[in-house]
């Protein structure tokens, strides 16, 4: 049976060492470091990247006879470094050893990795070697690598070598490398007596410093041990000590290195390398730090757990199902945590794991967001706010594109400015061709989006009165400048963007990117400036006179606001909703033959773009497109909107729609498989289940062929927990209060968890037989909560149970029966396994 909390690796496994970096990373919120082998620089099988958040760096690179400028999340000094070698022998490089033993595990519910292996070396000399580190979750500048060597069968001197590496460079992603990747200065460095060093590098343009300072101690058991000390800066960009001792065999030698890491950017930070040296000097041995890491995780799992019981077909509990979902957990609240809020950082799309996709920030926050909404709303409250300090970035980028309002970057990261890359690098064919990603315009929604849910879930009228109104404002008073009125349609259209899939960039031959009409792009624009329209009505009068005079909105905009939500088109084709105008009249594709040439489709766009041709002249889609409208909104609340517009929705819509989409998707986004299981379950959980197990194990599988290995999925990860709360057990948070409606697949037998309400705890329990849910006694009063259908006010301190009906569809009040059953092809997913 699986270990729950234990992802465990054996043996040694070069290919596939990036993954296993990626997977194990440690992090607190404020930096994060690679699960890579301590005793390696990065090597082109070793990668030891530590990133830290919100730390950026632009530079310049020529390209195809174009400067382009790109900005990086900065791979900063590697603290890891820690080697050591007989007298006589080499520096431990496992590749050049005969191994007999090795394993590799990462304890989720402390926040530690492990190592333990075993090798002879080419003089017959056997050690066992056990390491163990962690970044600390409570203490977050502080960071500890403890190595414990056991010479098995000799004894002399051994010789170890404890560093800090500032020569490292933005090399973990092999597409990127033609580019300038220097990001780091070395400022200064040198020794913290009596056993420490330190070094302070700075990155090139933004000036961001981060200062490293480690002390390294060896102890016989709890014994400390004199070692003979020899200071080493033989590289201009290194510091490193190198520690003597005599070693006797069958006896370990144990070695503590502790590490600070602060910035210049540190909330009262004077000084970044003096406080480094400073924590080092008053900071506890490896024991006590793990002690306290541990205490701290075991309060982060109490609150952010979910519980699962799963059953194989046939009966055996593998317990694969709760480990993934808790690594899943895991790595979100490394990214993002309580020692995130205030810092003005965002969340990268791929963590603070690698360097895909630059560290920039997208709308994949549209997925992360209602995982910490649930249960940490102060830290969704500030990843909420990144987006309103850079509120007028936003205007300026809508200016400078011809519209009002605020339009939000497609890619941000430090400063809110349009950070997309210009160019993009085909990995098949070595060819770099435009990259019209900036036309994505939908993520203003995203945002929008994610104020609003805040406000449902957490009540908060004062964020909404003093920030999310505003960037609400601003985003509706973009899409109405970008909608433009059609005499011929008698509508309004919006033209000149890319929907959510990034296979159509633009019509086929056309010279500029961008399309018409994009039907997800025009639903969630009218959605927003109906909840603009909201907004208005929730704040106070007098901050909406001063919103109203600030941004110069008059009766009259607001008016066009109206007209635009009831006059927005909306293009259908074949009794489905296009996902452009004009997506009718391009080509259906080969399936079948590009599945029998090339195997795995999942990055269709880069195979047609090295044959020469491209996705824009077929129906094939990367990603959800369409059918994300499926998976934000009820039934009932599209029904509203397409009734609004003036356009029918009737009962078979969604599984028209679902049908039509799912059989031209490649799936070539992670986070596609969590849209289609959403919308899927809706009509059938079984067919749903077989979505969301290729999209739990996107990451730990590495489903599209290496894309892990460069940092994990983020949303992808935080959306399959997304789906254990929105659908298995049908929780939805509103302004009206919490409601329940469970529907779990056959594989599922219970559900616990604990969520925040209205700033309430709140423990659910789901069972195959009954629903439970409790309130915590901290205030006086009860909640409104709607279980199954009915409203009942659960007293504060009380808990109120039901039984549940036999699992079936799960519908909501007023929501339209769907006939028949959609199917799910297995043969078209990764990472679903055979049963």
């Amino acid at each position: 049976m699986t270990d729950p909390w234990i992802l465990s690796f054996e043996g040694l496994d070069v290919e596939h060492e990036g993954l296993r970096e990626a997977l194990c990373t440690l992090g607190n919120g404020c930096f994060a470091t690679r699960g890579a082998a301590e005793e390696h620089h990065a090597d082109g099988t070793h990668y030891p990247g530590t990133y830290v958040a919100g730390g950026y760096n632009a530079l310049s690179s020529e390209v195809a006879g174009q400067t382009v400028i790109n900005e990086d999340l900065v791979n900063f000094t590697n603290w890891l470094w820690l080697t050591f070698r007989p007298m006589d022998g080499d520096w431990l490089d496992l590749r050049k050893v005969e191994v007999l033993d090795y394993r590799q595990e990462l304890h989720l519910r402390e926040g530690l990795l492990l190592r333990r292996f075993r090798f002879r070396d080419t003089q017959g000399r056997v050690t066992a070697v056990e390491s163990r580190r962690l970044v600390h979750m409570g203490k977050p500048h502080l960071a500890a690598l403890e190595v414990c060597v056991t010479p098995e069968n000799w004894s002399g001197e051994l010789i170890f070598l404890s560093g800090l590496d500032g020569a490292v460079r933005n090399a973990g992603v092999a597409r990127y490398r033609q580019l300038n990747n220097k990001h780091l200065e070395l400022v200064t460095r040198g020794t913290v007596a009596p056993e420490g060093i330190y070094l302070l590098a700075r990155t090139s343009q933004s000036r961001f410093e981060v200062a490293q300072a480690s002390r390294t101690r060896v102890f016989r058991e709890t014994l400390a041990l004199p070692a003979e000390r020899q200071i080493l800066q033989d590289h201009p960009e290194r510091i490193a000590e190198q520690l003597r001792v005599h070693v006797r065999a069958g006896e370990p030698v144990r070695v503590e290195k502790v590490v600070a890491l602060f910035t210049s950017r540190d909330p009262g930070m004077s000084e970044s390398a003096r406080a480094a040296r400073h924590a080092i000097d008053d900071a506890p041995g490896f024991e006590a730090l793990r002690a306290s890491h541990s205490k701290a995780w075991e309060w982060l799992w109490r609150h952010h757990d979910v519980e699962v019981d799963s059953v194989e077909h046939g009966g055996k509990a593998p317990g694969q199902d709760q480990l993934i979902l808790r690594l899943h957990i895991f790595h979100l609240l490394q990214t993002v945590s309580a020692n995130t809020v205030g810092r003005d950082v965002g969340v990268p799309a791929r963590g603070l794991h690698g360097e895909a996709y630059r560290g920039h920030i997208f709308w994949d926050e549209l997925f992360i967001l209602p995982f910490f909404i649930q249960r940490s709303p102060s830290t969704a409250r500030s990843l909420i706010l990144y987006r309103y300090h850079r509120l007028d970035a936003a205007r300026a980028l809508a200016r400078a594109e011809g519209f009002a309002g605020a339009a939000f970057p497609w890619q941000s990261s430090s400063d809110g400015r349009e950070a997309t890359q210009q160019l993009h690098l085909n990995p098949i064919s070595g060819r770099w061709g435009p990259d019209y990603s900036h036309l994505q315009r939908h993520v203003n929604a995203a945002i929008a989006y994610n104020v609003w849910k805040y406000y449902e879930a957490a009540g908060d009228r004062a964020f909404l009165e003093e920030y999310g109104a505003e960037v609400v404002l601003e985003i509706a008073r973009f899409w109405s400048s970008l909608a433009q009125w059609n005499e011929r349609r008698g509508r309004y259209e919006i033209t000149g963007v890319m929907g959510p899939d990034e296979y159509h960039e633009k019509y086929p031959g056309a010279e500029a990117g961008g399309l018409r009409n994009s039907a997800y792009t025009n639903v969630m624009a009218v959605w927003c400036l109906l909840r603009a329209l909201d907004v208005l009505e929730l704040i106070s009068a007098d901050r909406r006179a001063k919103l109203m005079d600030v941004l110069k909105i008059d009766e009259a905009e607001l008016q066009r606001w109206r007209d635009i939500s009831e006059r927005m088109v909306v293009i259908f084709h074949d009794g489905v909703i296009s996902q452009f105008e004009g997506y009718s009249e391009l080509e259906e594709f080969d399936w079948e033959g590009y599945t029998r040439r090339y195997g795995n489709i999942e990055r269709l766009d880069r195979i047609l773009k090295a044959e020469g041709t491209s996705p824009d002249r077929y129906k094939v889609s990367k990603q959800a497109d369409v059918i994300m409208l499926f998976y934000l909104f009820r039934p009932d609340e599209l029904r509203a909107l397409f009734e609004r517009l003036g356009y029918p929705f009737d009962e078979d819509a969604i599984r028209r729609n679902v049908e039509y989409y799912q059989a031209r998707a490649s799936h070539g986004s992670t986070l596609s498989k969590v849209v289609f299981t959403s919308v899927v379950h809706r009509q059938d959980c079984a067919e749903g289940c077989k979505l969301f197990l290729s999209a739990l194990r996107s990451d730990l599988y590495d489903i599209q062929g290496g894309t892990t290995a460069e940092g994990i999925h983020l949303g992808a990860m935080a959306g399959t927990v997304d789906i254990m709360m929105r659908h298995y057990a049908g929780m939805e948070m509103t302004r009206e209060g919490i409601s329940f409606w469970p529907d779990m697949p056959g594989r599922l037998r219970r559900v616990f968890f604990r969520v925040q309400f209205r700033g309430r705890w709140l423990e659910v329990e789901i069972t195959r037989e009954h629903l439970r849910v409790a309130l915590d006694a901290t205030e006086p009063g009860s909640i409104p909560v709607c279980l199954q259908g009915l409203w009942r006010q659960l007293p504060s301190g009380g808990a109120l149970e039901v039984p549940l009906r036999p699992p079936t569809h799960r519908r909501e009040p007023g929501e339209p029966r769907l006939v028949p059953r959609v199917h799910v092809d297995e043969s078209r997913l990764a990472g679903v396994p055979s049963r």
